[in-house]
């Protein structure tokens, strides 16, 4: 069992000025100090660690044994101060965040550039996952923090809004009919429908807008992403659900005609999610304020 840890830091400095009394100044403490605090070590280590000489000490053989270790001790504390101050100057250290596909290119990316060229020595991972599966990653604790798509809640994450968000439903070039005249969610049906696959926070989101309003939408497709939601829609398969902030550009272009639903669907939001009373890294923490 370690014995106090305080006369080990003695030991270490009396052996390494070779002085009871330069130890004494290295430690701020008397010299009289000193000689009792490695009195004390000898007596529980059975030993005797230093020879007295006229000027100075010099270690026994025992103390050269001990010395070897301690000054190893030390050494890994030394270096474990100067990693933990890396990290907080940013200088190393690495995050972890849980963001969709979609996330990371519509919303992420701009930021993950910004950081990795102000702090190149930061190591950056993403695991792209759905919404659900990021949360439960950052329950067990394998990130440190998500990219959401809100509304989520549970009460061990805290949650800050991040960047608002509007569904909408798209068309291909065919539907420009419909963009003019709008539909209400109950004729949705009424018309192919591409929707993402069940498990995701989306889906959920827009079958329980559905299921407010009296409606169950039963899809003629159903698809992994967003970007083949939009894909699909544009060569004409049907009629598909989409963020409007993801696709401003083929909206612009045509190539996607936004049909009004009437009424619309609520606004939701992109959220950051931290596991409630852990603290974050300083990287972590500074690529947070980053973002909006």
């Amino acid at each position: 069992m370690i014995v106090n840890m305080e006369w080990y830091r003695v030991f270490y400095w009396t052996a390494k000025t070779g002085s009871l009394s330069r130890a004494a100044e290295q430690l701020y403490i008397t010299q009289p100090a000193v000689s009792h605090t490695i009195k004390q070590l000898e007596a529980k280590l059975g030993g005797q660690l230093f020879f007295r000489m006229a000027k100075g000490v010099k270690l026994t053989t025992e103390g050269e044994v001990l010395f070897r270790y301690i000054e190893q001790a030390y050494t890994f504390m030394e270096t474990g101060e100067r990693m933990l101050a890396e990290m907080h100057s940013l200088q190393s250290g690495e995050i972890s965040i849980g963001a969709s596909d979609t996330l990371c290119k519509h919303y992420l990316m701009p930021y993950l550039e910004q950081f990795h060229n102000q702090y190149p020595d930061i190591r950056i991972r993403v695991t792209n996952r759905t919404t659900p599966e990021t949360i439960a990653l950052l329950k067990e604790g394998k990130i440190d923090f998500g990219i959401v798509h809100m509304p989520v809640s549970d009460p061990l994450l805290d949650f800050r809004i991040s960047m608002p968000l509007q569904d909408i439903l798209v068309g291909g070039k065919a539907c420009s009919g419909l963009g003019s005249s709008g539909l209400e969610l109950a004729r949705v049906s009424e018309h192919p429908l591409l929707l993402l696959e069940q498990g995701g926070s989306t889906r959920r989101f827009l079958d329980e807008c559905a299921k407010a309003a009296g409606v169950q939408l039963t899809p003629e497709l159903e698809l992994g992403s967003f970007e083949l939601l939009a894909q699909f829609a544009r060569s004409g398969f049907g009629l598909a659900f989409l963020i409007r902030e993801y696709v401003r550009d083929e909206l612009r272009s045509g190539e996607l005609i936004e049909i009004p639903l009437q009424p619309p669907l609520p606004a939701r939001s992109i959220g950051i999610a931290t596991l409630r009373g852990v603290p974050l890294s300083a990287a972590a923490k500074r690529f947070l304020e980053l973002l909006p």
